[in-house]
């Protein structure tokens, strides 16, 4: 496995990819609300890429036919948008994206209430959240990669939420998904030995009851088995010699 190490002039790429996808991340929060469809978000979302002269990643990349993943209550991750799926008050909705800049992809995802939602749907979203950052506290020189999985699967844990085991994190660069996979669930081995330069996608992808997850027929959507809620948070981060720099936030 070639883990790719970024060069400065890279990096400075990569972190402008990320501060505009950030931009974007920000605006698409905002418009949410009851009665939107999500198709307009994916709309809303290319049409905010674009607009910074960017590409977005997402759109036909294995032949997914949006730009925005956008994903509804127990649906995990890739949702596909679409005229007739409304949201509703009390729904919570992930929004997957990403965009190049330059040739450099930026990779990041929030989960959201809409409009009023239960205390328990709020939980699983702010301990998503949370062990995303519990998780990146060892993303630093000289650290292991899986300190960062086992640091993500200590904190869930102590909730009780089912840690998706089917999807993972990855490297990000000239491509949207380099090496090296990057589980969100303890691991027994200790994975690559992290180096500064290194740029990496760490997205834990929480459901509210277990871990399992299955495939829609549409080739695409993620779902969880028991119907529970799930949530997804993401960052594109740089490892430094000291603390990670988040580049999407």
């Amino acid at each position: 496995m070639s883990v790719s190490m970024k060069s400065a002039r890279e990096i400075e790429l990569m972190r402008e990819a990320g501060r505009l996808l950030s931009r974007v991340h920000d605006e698409l929060g905002a418009a949410i609300r009851p009665g939107m469809s999500t198709l307009e978000i994916d709309r809303l979302g290319e049409k905010l890429i674009r607009s910074f002269g960017c590409v977005p990643n997402f759109l036909h990349y294995n032949g997914y036919p949006a730009s925005i993943c956008v994903s509804v209550n127990d649906e995990v991750v890739h949702g596909i948008p679409k005229k007739d799926r409304i949201l509703e008050e009390g729904d919570i909705v992930s929004l997957d994206a990403g965009l190049i800049y330059k040739g450099y992809h930026s990779d990041a995802a929030r989960t959201h209430g809409v409009g009023k939602i239960s205390p328990q749907a709020q939980q699983l979203i702010e301990v998503t959240r949370q062990s995303f950052f519990e998780g990146i506290k060892m993303a630093r020189e000289g650290c292991h990669l899986h300190d960062i999985s086992n640091a993500i699967d200590a904190y869930v844990s102590r909730f009780g939420y089912g840690i998706v085991r089917d999807l993972v994190g990855h490297g990000i660069g000239t491509s949207l998904h380099e090496d090296p996979q990057i589980p969100n669930f303890a691991q027994k081995r200790k994975g690559v030995r992290l180096q500064a330069g290194m740029t990496l996608a760490v997205e834990p992808m929480i459901n509210a009851g277990g871990w399992e997850v299955d495939f829609l027929n549409d080739g695409w959507t993620v779902v969880t088995r028991d119907g529970s809620l799930s949530a997804h948070y993401e960052n594109t981060i740089l490892v430094t010699g000291g603390e990670p720099e988040i580049l999407t936030l």
